[in-house]
């Protein structure tokens, strides 16, 4: 059994690995990682035990975009499929960038991603409120003939054009929580739950299926660092503060927040649910969940706001 001084949950957002300026092909990926991978390894010599997960919006959008293209040729995926296919692709990518940095170091480390399954609740209501985009966008004539032959939800996404919509349910449990648990205390580097995981629920006869849903990455980090027993969450993204009056003149970036005042600015409606909010809500979770702190911020940022010099720090008290 490891006795490792903190144990903490890593969440990569998705400019880790593909930022907003990057083509997306392998190269730039793999020069991302390679980056990432640095600044977690410097982690693993500050005697950090880290379990990783990711994001992978702009992944699995060009997974459904090439399926769309193809779609006359090869049979397109379900969304819960094309979630497991990032998975892979984006473990791997981290698993031999992590492996490369480890080696530059003289470190060694078994690092191994587990294809995760989110379990969600069939009665969440969150199933009959399609909500977030995904894929590419499609015309007026594009979007009827697809709500016909895919019964699919189809919204205006601001003027740009039709998106499909997918609900977004919470995360309840992970069908490999015990192997995620077992190889963390193994003293394993674990890579899991990407993406927020491929959704999955009981059908009627007690069997799993997929779900053509996207559970969100922060919510699903914040319930797996409670279940891992995690002392620290920590959620990079591209800022390295949270700010409350964003964008307006009276903007003021917070170094720390109590739970109830993270609470406080969510009612007042500071941090919006397609930005800041589910992260937010995350890490008041995971604090009301036994966690001792959160911290939000960058990449850049993260072994200075692990110690206490960057970044937004949220505690109970």
């Amino acid at each position: 059994m490891i006795s490792l001084t903190t144990k903490i949950l890593v969440s990569l957002g998705g400019n880790a690995i593909l930022k907003h300026t990057d083509k997306g092909n392998a190269e730039e990926q793999f020069s991302n990682t390679a980056k990432t991978s640095h600044v977690l390894v410097n982690m693993l010599k500050e005697d950090y035990h880290i379990i990783l997960t990711h994001g992978n919006g702009p992944q699995v959008g060009d997974i459904l975009l090439a399926y769309d293209i193809s779609k006359d040729i090869v049979p397109p995926m379900p969304l819960d499929v094309c979630v497991a296919q990032t998975q892979g692709m984006i473990g791997f990518m981290l698993q031999l960038s992590l492996e490369n940095s480890l080696i530059k170091e003289g470190m060694k480390k078994s690092i191994v991603t587990i294809l995760t399954q989110t379990i969600i609740d069939k009665d969440d209501p969150q199933l009959n409120k399609p909500s977030k985009p995904i894929g590419p966008f499609y015309s007026v004539d594009e979007s009827e003939e697809l709500r016909k032959n895919h019964d699919w939800v189809i919204v205006d996404d601001n003027g740009r054009g039709y998106r499909r919509v997918v609900p977004s349910p919470l995360p309840v449990g992970f069908v490999e929580e015990s192997s995620i648990r077992t190889l963390y205390n193994e003293d394993k580097f674990v890579i899991a739950c990407g993406g927020g995981g491929i959704p999955v629920m009981k059908n009627e006869a007690g069997n799993f299926e997929g779900v053509e849903a996207v559970v969100d990455k922060d919510h699903t980090s914040s319930l797996l660092a409670s279940k891992i027993g995690a002392e620290v969450l920590l959620i990079l993204t591209d800022v390295e503060k949270v700010a409350v009056n964003f964008g307006k003149p009276d903007q003021k970036y917070l170094d720390h927040l109590t739970v109830q005042e993270a609470k406080d600015y969510l009612e007042d409606g500071q941090f919006p649910p397609g930005t800041m909010g589910p992260k937010i809500k995350s890490t008041i979770d995971f604090i009301e969940g036994g966690g001792k702190k959160a911290i939000i911020t960058s990449i850049e940022k993260s072994i200075k706001a692990l110690n206490g010099q960057a970044g937004t720090i949220i505690t109970r008290n």
